[in-house]
């Protein structure tokens, strides 16, 4: 269970990224993080990966975050995170030797899926490709908990579209994904609970359950909590238009 209670975060001498976030996230759930931008979406994964420094504490199993089980998470972020001189192919290599439960069959069949180049450095990539190998990676480590920050940032719908798909029939029922995205419609038929950010601090918290047995979906959800205002283009049209006449 990863946990985090009373988390902040502070970037110089005011500006409050995060503000007492407390979340618990179990084993086998597909979260979608959400919020708008500067939410403090990136901010949180990267103080639960041990990136940032923060206040609070967060925890793996009731334990610290260390050196001893940060291979227990993995990380695909739209910054990269791979050697860009090395060959699919070399970082297969590479973490075979450095990751005691790295799935090299998935690994294999994911680059196959994709049809990435193995021999190739990945430099060459294009961005959409660059960005599919980053998952890759994440997914095949042998993590328990999968971060997941814009992964699918450059890539085509209908790459997307199968990937979710994908990724349901590969996961095990251990595996955790927290997915933070603005691809609300697409990722909502895929994600088991909904965590809403808003000036760094969590907002609302419910499982895709809990929205069914009332009628709504994970978009509803977002647009009710967030007070979306239907009118809201309609009226700076009409002031524009206005301004102009």
């Amino acid at each position: 269970m990863l946990q985090l209670k009373e988390v902040k975060k502070v970037y110089g001498r005011s500006k409050q990224a995060l503000n007492g976030v407390d979340l618990t996230i179990g084993p086998g759930e597909i979260v979608g993080l959400f919020g708008e931008n500067g939410a403090g979406k990136t901010t949180l994964m990267k103080c639960i990966l041990g990136f940032l420094s923060y206040q609070g504490d967060i925890t793996l199993d009731g334990e610290p975050i260390t050196t001893r089980n940060i291979e227990r998470l993995s990380f695909a972020t739209c910054e990269h995170s791979f050697f860009p001189n090395l060959t699919a192919q070399g970082h297969g290599e590479f973490y075979r030797e450095h990751f005691s439960k790295f799935r090299e069959k998935r690994f294999r069949a994911l680059l196959e899926f994709f049809e990435l180049p193995q021999n190739k450095p990945i430099r060459s990539f294009s961005t959409g490709q660059k960005n599919q190998f980053e998952v890759i990676l994440a997914l095949s480590q042998g993590a328990d908990y999968i971060l997941m920050d814009e992964p699918f940032a450059g890539n085509d719908v209908f790459n997307r579209e199968d990937f979710y798909k994908v990724l349901l029939g590969i996961l095990e029922p251990t595996e955790t994904v927290l997915l933070s995205t603005h691809l609300l419609e697409e990722v909502s038929g895929f994600i088991s609970r909904a965590v809403l950010l808003r000036n760094g601090s969590v907002l609302a918290d419910a499982t895709t359950l809990e929205l069914d047995e009332q009628g709504k979906n994970v978009l509803d959800f977002v647009k009710e909590t967030y007070h979306y205002r239907a009118d809201r283009v309609s009226k700076a049209l009409s002031e524009l238009t206005g301004e102009e006449d």
